[in-house]
């Protein structure tokens, strides 16, 4: 589509694809806070501990920056910000594949909160408490679930509240205190708010390959829930929470491709064979200047995805489908070329290379491949799929 309109007819606004001084003075803070406690050896040490996340950088970064608030309007105890300072926050997180619960609970939980009727307590409560960092909320679908994707069958709603079921490999579960579940009710479909720690609600391990991002099944049996929307509100919270955090997961598999080119032009610079640095081979140099041509594309898409978000532009959908069909092969792409340049220490355990290629392969399938969204790119442009 390249007649200047969104996908309703209306006409699109341009976006603004630049970073403004307040979401580079965010972006400042956020990196000194990765710098100083979450830099890739930092969290490659951590790795092999039994805790679900990292509690004290995720407590630095949710309450002392306020970055868990940054969506939340501040009449409900947030920033009031929008999705282009997330955006930036979740650029850094994948600049050193953070351990913390950002995407799956400060966007993706908060957004589905949003989508329900603020005015209720059952509503407004949890999203101050996700505001201020104090708790971890996850939307219990698979990871892999694309926006549009969500099913209500998995788990179902008695007439009475309690709610029956099993979600697989949800993101997050294991360190969250609150469920958003999506049901299906007597009624239709319907979002619960379930206690983590409530009975009948268990939490199964699972290993991923990220294990700087735990995945967990969880089955309900008898569990009581509150509920927060119903009908098409529901579907509607529940899908809006999905797009927006595939928008923004753009942001992050931008930062881990941006890691990687930056992290393989040093190395190659520094590393020396037959007398000369390996970075002035000009098969190398061919190597790395495709790759930052990808990664200055994919920093065009992931921020016009965020922009997309953040000004609600009847275009999002278009823009979110671009960003992850373009971004996640980069962050890939810019992974495996890390890895194999570095040679013989890329490949081990004590070099931090494999977490970012980790990281960009699990993220690669998360809320929806490149090919489901190449799908959904295709029926919003009118055109046949490949």
């Amino acid at each position: 589509m390249n007649d200047g309109t969104s996908p309703a007819g209306t006409p699109a606004a341009d976006p603004d694809l630049l970073y403004s001084a307040d979401e580079e003075a965010l972006r400042a803070a956020v990196r000194s806070l990765f710098a100083d406690r979450g830099a890739p050896a930092t969290v490659l040490a951590g790795l092999e501990s039994a805790s679900a996340h990292d509690a004290g950088l995720w407590r630095a970064l949710a309450t002392d920056i306020g970055a868990a608030g940054l969506l939340v309007p501040e009449k409900l105890g947030g920033a009031g910000a929008s999705a282009r300072e997330a955006a930036v926050v979740l650029e850094e997180a994948g600049r050193c594949v953070a351990p913390v619960p950002y995407l799956t609970s400060a966007v993706i939980a908060v957004t589905a909160l949003l989508g329900c009727d603020r005015g209720r307590e059952e509503v407004a409560a949890p999203l101050a408490a996700l505001a201020g960092g104090g708790s971890v909320g996850v939307l219990a679908v698979p990871w892999t679930t694309a926006p549009g994707g969500a099913s209500e069958g998995a788990v179902r709603a008695g007439a009475d509240g309690t709610l029956t079921g099993r979600v697989t490999s949800v993101a997050d579960a294991a360190g969250a205190a609150l469920l958003l579940v999506p049901v299906r009710g007597p009624d239709g479909p319907a979002l619960y708010a379930v206690e983590a720690a409530a009975d009948g609600v268990r939490t199964g391990s699972v290993t991923p390959l990220d294990l700087t991002r735990p995945l967990g099944h969880l089955t309900f049996d008898g569990a009581r829930g509150t509920l927060l929307a119903s009908g098409e509100r529901a579907r509607t919270a529940v899908d809006g929470a999905l797009l927006a955090g595939a928008g923004l997961l753009a942001s992050e598999q931008l930062g881990v491709a941006e890691w990687c080119l930056a992290e393989t032009v040093r190395y190659t610079a520094e590393r020396t064979q037959f007398g000369r640095p390996v970075g002035s081979f000009q098969a190398l140099k061919h190597r790395m200047a495709a790759l930052w041509l990808e990664v200055a594309s994919a920093r065009a898409a992931a921020r016009n995805a965020a922009d997309a978000l953040a000004t609600d532009s009847p275009d999002a959908p278009l823009a979110v489908a671009v960003a992850q069909a373009y971004c996640a092969p980069v962050a890939v792409r810019a992974a495996q070329e890390c890895v194999q340049l570095h040679g013989g220490i890329g490949m081990t355990w004590e070099h931090p290379a494999h977490l970012f290629l980790k990281r960009a392969k699990s993220d690669e399938l998360a809320l929806g491949s490149p090919g489901r969204h190449r799908e959904a790119l295709a029926g919003l442009v009118a055109l046949d799929a490949p």
